[in-house]
């Protein structure tokens, strides 16, 4: 969950959030120092009261202003790429969790089991109990289990959605006629908030989504 006042990204709760954490800093770190020296070289060249009236060219100095900032963009887009990567990769999981957007709420289903497909709409502000998010509490939650992938298929029924839970490191287009899948891997049991990150109507930022991760043992013993 985010918090007041909360600076950084939600706390991971797959290996691939963990992976966005890393690059996340990686690139902070990049980025402070490009700041850093461009206000230390502004501060120079206005406290300066030198100037050279005989260099007329520098071949030395365009060639390290030329490679360093290369190899700075380079230092930038390799774990990027890999990352991409990551995020790209299916795995053969045996639990798929199928996500229909409507305006203005979502519908699930497991494919691979007896189940039908069940509502998730967002309970109202005056019947949330203590404790919970405005906003974003669901009467029914998508359960999952822990510990194990889970292939996420993410469709639409009307307009542009988008499926986005962001301690996963998951966010994809739900899109009318198409499917669209991503994997998914909980490490811990926990509830997981999220949005639906497409702006599709009038009630877009009321339509919430809730994932509930699980034991396997406890999933298998559902009846849908």
């Amino acid at each position: 969950m985010s918090f007041w006042g909360q600076l950084n990204l939600m706390d991971a709760g797959s290996p691939i959030q963990m992976e966005m954490f890393l690059f996340h800093d990686h690139a902070m770190v990049l980025l402070l120092g490009i700041f850093v020296f461009v206000v230390v070289l502004g501060f120079k060249l206005v406290l300066n009261t030198l100037t050279s009236r005989v260099m007329l060219e520098a071949q030395r100095l365009e060639t390290v202003w030329t490679v360093v900032p290369a190899l700075l963009l380079l230092w930038l887009a390799l774990p990027s790429l890999r990352l991409l990567y990551l995020l790209d990769e299916q795995s053969n999981s045996g639990i798929i969790l199928k996500a229909t957007g409507h305006q203005w709420y979502w519908s699930y289903e497991i494919p691979l089991s007896n189940s039908g497909s069940f509502d998730s709409y967002m309970i109202p502000e005056a019947d949330l109990k203590v404790g919970d998010y405005r906003l974003l509490e669901v009467d029914n939650r998508a359960l999952v289990p822990f510990g194990m992938e889970t292939t996420v298929i993410a469709t639409s029924a009307d307009v542009l959605h988008a499926w986005a839970l962001p301690s996963m490191g998951v966010k994809m287009d739900a899109v009318p006629g198409r499917l669209n899948s991503m994997s998914m891997f909980v490490e811990k049991p926990g509830v997981y908030y999220g949005q639906c990150s497409e702006i599709c109507g009038a009630n877009h930022s009321f339509m919430p989504i809730v994932v509930e991760s699980i034991s396997l043992k406890d999933f298998c013993s559902l009846e849908f």
